[in-house]
């Protein structure tokens, strides 16, 4: 189910059914809306935001949405994540319900000052 050739997150949500593609589409918006000036990329396969390096990944499989905002977006939200499914830097947002928007933005914006003070670091 998943399309690995595609070159732009438009192709990549362009290859799922009509239901999932509402879906990845809603994630999409939310994490610009949350990360405006993030960069679209495809990454490892899948829709990528970058700033400063990696933001968040995001990916459509059989029964969930993987969405993968590092360990540290993971660690950072470690209770409000605790209902999901999940590993270090990932977590797993079933298709059966509804998706966590108001949840991915939060994380996204912690990303994006975390990604900004890396940034300042390294200069």
């Amino acid at each position: 189910m998943v399309t690995t050739n595609a070159t732009t997150i438009d192709e990549y949500i362009a290859g799922f059914p009509d239901n999932i593609q509402q879906i990845l589409n809603q994630i999409r918006a939310t994490i610009k809306e949350a990360a405006p000036e993030a960069q679209e990329a495809i990454k490892y396969a899948m829709p990528t935001f970058v700033l400063n390096g990696n933001l968040v990944h995001f990916a459509a499989f059989k029964n969930h949405i993987g969405f993968y905002p590092a360990p540290v977006g993971i660690e950072a939200f470690k209770e409000q994540l605790s209902g999901y499914k999940g590993a270090k830097g990932s977590v797993q947002f079933p298709l059966d319900k509804p998706m966590p928007l108001k949840l991915i933005t939060d994380i996204v914006k912690f990303r994006v000052k975390d990604a900004l003070a890396q940034a300042k670091k390294k200069k």
